[in-house]
């Protein structure tokens, strides 16, 4: 089941031929779920960004923002912010286990590659990237 969307122009956003269709709405909801552990982010806000997909954490600014997109290769990605210590962390972690373009994206073939934990885990640190320099958290 699709979680409704908040804005049409959102919900456009998602029209892509069935593969990568299927995928982003599998890491949407992904999104979705994660944040919903994540109390202390505050609420989620599902925005455009330069016309993609974003979620951000907009009262407590606890976040990094993510977006989902087509990239230049592969069908669909999972996009965070490239000066972020994102993507090399999540490497560090899981090593190579997933196509990168650079330090900016995981990329996708198909919706069967995402995988709850090792993309839940990325999500989880996007979502509290802000947290974790403020030491009074």
């Amino acid at each position: 089941m699709t979680r409704p969307f908040a804005d049409k122009k959102i919900a456009a956003a998602f029209d892509h031929p069935s593969a990568a269709r299927q995928g982003l709405l599998a890491l949407r909801e992904l999104i979705f779920e994660e944040a919903e552990t994540l109390p202390q982010i505050g609420r989620l806000e599902e925005v455009l960004r330069w016309g993609q997909p974003a979620y951000i954490t907009p009262e407590k600014k606890a976040g990094s923002s993510l977006r989902l997109g087509i990239p230049k290769q592969g069908e669909f990605a999972l996009f965070v912010h490239c000066q972020s210590r994102l993507i090399p962390d999540y490497q560090a972690l899981f090593g190579l286990s997933d196509q990168f373009e650079a330090t900016r994206a995981i990329l996708f073939n198909t919706a069967d590659q995402i995988d709850k934990e090792r993309h839940g885990w990325l999500i989880r640190q996007a979502l509290t990237y802000h947290l974790k320099s403020d030491p009074s958290v």
